[in-house]
């Protein structure tokens, strides 16, 4: 398979429902993360991040094509600091305290080490294979 190889009906609509689904997940998880039970925070949605995004990283490149699994990531950070930092009427979204910090660290870190390697080796080489 070459770069310039397009991508097949059925891969472009894989894509596009993943990306949908990225940018909707990221969009849960910004606006419930001040969620309180009382007076203590309780951030779920750093657990739906946590699991969500590496599983769409994941499914990008098992399904669509592994060079293109850094959609769901670019997506996925574009949404939360776009909406997060300009939200709606200019709100700030984007909560300035740990919960924040929590949910970027464990959605886009576990992301990125799934974009680093494990999909393209359970896709294509096994170790030691060149």
């Amino acid at each position: 398979m070459t770069v310039d190889e397009r991508l097949t009906l059925e891969q472009g609509l894989l894509l596009a429902l993943l990306t949908v689904d990225t940018m909707l997940f990221a969009l849960l998880e910004l606006f419930f993360l001040p969620l309180r039970i009382g007076v203590v925070p309780v951030p779920v949605t750093v657990l739906v991040g946590a699991v969500t995004t590496p599983w769409l990283v994941w499914t990008t490149a098992k399904l669509v094509r592994p060079a293109l699994s850094w959609v769901p990531l670019a997506v996925w950070v574009l949404v939360v600091f776009g909406v997060g930092l300009l939200g709606p009427g200019g709100d700030l979204v984007l909560i300035q305290d740990w919960r924040a910090l929590l949910l970027l660290g464990a959605s886009a870190l576990p992301g990125a080490m799934v974009l680093g390697g494990g999909p393209r080796r359970a896709v294509g080489r096994g170790p030691g294979r060149g």
